[in-house]
């Protein structure tokens, strides 16, 4: 092989070793997650000091229930009506598997679910909606009338169900001091995340 020729294949072998190592890189690069990995959560994370609101209501068996009794505790809220087939069960689910997912952390944990639909969201039709979802037990379903779920509705920043809209369906993780700290739309609410960023909260209270 003339010395033209080495030259000549040299070159080419180079340009191939670039090629290969910028492929892998872009490759690896689309393949990580974005480099935000300051917080520790895996949820959506929310302003410091952005209190959950307040309410006394009722759930499902006319007992009472506030968000001022949950604190010390961290609360799963989702945002259901018991007529939903689609996304609101699904809500239900991920909350029943983080919680299995917490094991015995879960009893430091609370799950709400905010009535969006007052006018067909009764006690009865909630009751049903948990049993049926397995989460008897596991959840309560925070019922009223449309004027005194309305404040509850704006302090977690959703809409409520109507005939026109959908109501936003995500969880909200409210800290042990009542802030809500993580939000996760449902289409990403892997039940590990969630259990993962409870437990991160709890550490925060140890």
């Amino acid at each position: 092989m003339t010395v033209r020729l080495r030259l000549v294949a040299a070159l080419a072998c180079a340009l191939s070793l670039v090629a290969i190592t910028a492929i892998t890189f872009a490759a690896r690069s689309s393949s990580e997650p974005p480099a935000d990995s300051a917080s520790p959560f895996r949820g959506s994370l929310m302003p410091r000091g952005f209190p959950a609101p307040d309410f006394s209501l009722r759930d499902e068996r006319g007992s009472p229930i506030s968000m001022r009794d949950l604190r010390g505790r961290v609360v799963l809220v989702a945002f259901l009506y018991t007529t939903c087939e689609d996304s609101c069960p699904l809500e239900a689910q991920q909350v029943r598997l983080a919680l299995e997912e917490l094991g015995e952390d879960a009893a430091r944990v609370a799950a709400i679910g905010v009535a969006v639909d007052p006018s067909r969201d009764t006690p009865e039709r909630a009751r049903r909606f948990l049993l049926e979802q397995r989460v008897t037990g596991l959840m309560r379903f925070v019922l009223g009338s449309a004027s005194e779920l309305a404040p509850v509705w704006r302090g977690f920043g959703v809409s409520p169900q109507t005939e026109d809209s959908e109501h936003q369906a995500r969880i909200t993780v409210v800290d042990t001091r009542g802030d809500q700290r993580v939000g996760f739309p449902t289409s990403r609410a892997q039940p590990a995340d969630i259990a993962h960023d409870v437990r991160v909260l709890l550490r925060e209270r140890e």
